[in-house]
């Protein structure tokens, strides 16, 4: 291992060691218990098996043969869940064969950011994280069950699962993707397209053609964004089986595959393995996933996800710690939005198997964790192939199947991973950087100020943004309103930067796993709601954006800024905040939440 990255591993288990040894002995007491089977009331017992057939009954009473929860987020409208529809069925026919049994223990919420992209209900994206944690744990609190399976692949759900699965963390846990859909458009056709509409080039006929010729059928979207690095980190976790992440959810090693789940999580119970989530998510394996998001300039969200991914399993990290982690970690991959390739191309050019075995032999990932594969995370540098029926793992070759998507480590793309940290009298945020032209790592520019991205929006339809700014956005942080994705604003901005305007934004919200080329200061944190200094920028205010240095400051005298008080957001902005399409309800999750950089969490 590198140096480096062990003296940051010590510090995060340093500042972690009180939570951490109190999550342990959580997880220690709940392990002596009895199964649930045998320890709840019989008439608890009764409801829990009512609807089994009979020699199900059997199994989980009289032979007390395990029984697995599957917690699905499946629905028929996103893509990516709508291949889930028919695993439970596969699920506990497998189990079945190994005399099991498998119920599905409940449902967790599952909505889509590409659906809400600028709409009213994307103000609910952030938080359905938590309230999946929360319906994972409502689904396992009925405490039947000796082991799980988390079914679910996109952008808050999977770091919901995972936050839900870990306030469980006595169980053993095993994450079944499904996989992206095939390869439609390319993804420079598409970005060219929304230009062109925000342009006013082209009308709505066009762009629809567009968008469902990229977005055609089952599985994730297969850009880079959330969805794609959450099945990245999960693989550098070892929580899926090894290879499972970018497989198309009708190729035949598909189901294979989630009949292997099966297999591994009962190998598990039966032999007793000593493998539950909360032990098998310690230290190095966080680092593991932060290693993966960066060598891979994965999505900026997270930054913020797995801090509280992190928090759930009673371990401390923050920005700092992606930032330094950064200067030691390669980037090993282009892909889009930054590249110009697919997941699906990625895939093919050796894909997470190839990333997890160049980290390790670099000494960027610690390979002796435990993972849900027997094989250890060595086993995830392999791919999974099917051959006479049978499941087997073959190793890569050692060059990159397109050294345009995926490189070694001793030639990679940039010596540092794709995010930074920038500090400054604005506070703390990041930029991913992996996707911005070096030429515009620094801009310095007068601010323009906007309370919602309507209002850019607005001003950018009226011609009166061509010219050299920096857009602030605020009062877009948790607090404000959920802090929504500000990936709308992407095409008008690089539409001014094509132009040659010199062009960025600073904001208190996000701008997803998609941001593309513009120089984004995002997370802004504190955020404008909690008097964080963004609220003290005025309009005309230089600006200035270093991603080489990593700051980001108001140009103000300092007297000046230091007297200068903090705008408020107007009644009628606020009163739009907390109103409509469900906002009412997640009113006690508004007040609660903490910063962007603690997670966001608004269960501590």
């Amino acid at each position: 291992m590198k140096q480096s990255i062990i003296e940051i591993t010590e510090r995060i288990k340093e500042k972690s060691r009180p939570t951490r040894v109190a999550y342990l002995s959580r997880i220690d007491a709940m392990l002596q218990r009895q199964r649930g089977a045998d320890r709840l009331g019989c008439a608890n017992v009764a409801h829990a098996i009512a609807a089994l057939p009979k020699n199900d009954k059997l199994r989980i009473i009289s032979e007390k043969k395990p029984n697995i929860a599957i917690v699905t987020a499946y629905n028929d409208m996103l893509s990516a869940h709508k291949p889930y529809e028919n695993y439970p069925s596969l699920i506990r026919d497998e189990a079945n064969k190994l005399d099991a049994t498998a119920q599905v223990a409940g449902g967790v919420p599952a909505m889509c950011d590409g659906i809400t992209q600028g709409e009213p209900g994307m103000e609910l994206s952030l938080f359905s994280r938590d309230t999946i944690a929360m319906s994972a744990a409502v689904a396992l609190s009925h405490d039947m069950f000796d082991g799980v399976l988390m079914l679910g692949i996109c952008d808050k759900i999977v770091p919901g699962l995972l936050i839900g699965a870990l306030h469980f963390g006595h169980l053993p846990t095993i994450f079944v993707p499904a996989g992206p859909m095939s390869t439609g458009i390319d993804n420079t056709s598409k970005s060219k397209m929304r230009e062109k509409y925000a342009q006013g080039l082209v009308g709505r006929e066009e762009l629809l053609a567009s968008e469902s010729a990229a977005y055609h059928g089952e599985g994730t979207c297969t850009f880079y964004g959330t969805a794609n690095s959450n099945q990245m980190l999960m693989e550098a976790m070892g929580l899926h089986i090894p290879g499972a992440a970018f497989i198309h959810p009708r190729q035949d090693i598909r189901e294979e595959i989630t009949r292997e789940s099966v297999r591994s999580l009962l190998s598990i119970i039966k032999n007793k393995q000593n493998k539950p989530i909360g032990k098998l998510v310690d230290e190095r394996v966080i680092v593991n996933a932060m290693a993966a998001l960066l060598a891979t300039g994965g999505s900026t969200n997270h930054l913020i996800h797995w801090v509280a991914v992190a928090r759930a399993a009673g371990i401390i990290i923050d920005w700092t710690d992606f930032h330094d982690l950064a200067s030691s970690t390669p980037l090993l991959a282009s892909i889009y939005p930054n590249g110009k390739a697919d997941v699906n191309e990625f895939q093919s050019a050796g894909g997470p198997a190839y990333v997890i075995r160049e980290l390790i032999e670099t000494g960027c990932m610690y390979p002796e964790v435990m993972t849900v594969s027997e094989g250890g995370l060595n086993q995830y540098t392999k791919k999974p192939m099917k051959e006479d029926g049978k499941l087997t793992w073959k190793d890569l070759p050692k060059e990159s199947g397109d050294e345009t998507i995926l490189r070694t480590a001793d030639n990679p793309f940039n010596q540092s991973g794709g995010l930074k940290l920038l500090k400054g009298n604005l506070g703390r945020s990041v930029i991913k950087i992996s996707a911005v032209p070096q030429d515009r790592y620094i801009i310095e520019a007068p601010a323009i100020i906007f309370d919602t991205q309507e209002e850019l929006l607005s001003a950018f339809d009226r011609g009166e943004l061509e010219k050299d700014f920096v857009a602030v956005v605020r009062f877009q942080g948790p607090k404000a309103n959920g802090m929504p994705e500000l990936h709308k604003l992407t095409p008008p901005l690089a539409v001014l930067q094509n132009k040659g305007f010199k062009v960025a934004l600073v904001t208190d919200g996000r701008m997803s796993g998609a941001s593309g080329k513009i120089p984004a200061a995002i997370h802004v944190s504190p955020e404008a709601s909690a008097n964080g200094p963004i609220g003290k920028i005025r309009n005309g205010d230089m600006i200035r954006l270093n991603a080489m240095v990593g700051t980001l400051n108001a140009l103000v005298d300092e007297d000046t800024w230091y007297e200068r008080e903090n705008e408020n957001l107007s009644d009628q902005h606020r009163n739009n905040n907390a109103h409509d399409i469900g906002r009412e309800l997640f009113a006690g999750m508004r007040k609660n939440v903490i910063s962007a950089e603690e997670g966001a969490i608004t269960w501590l």
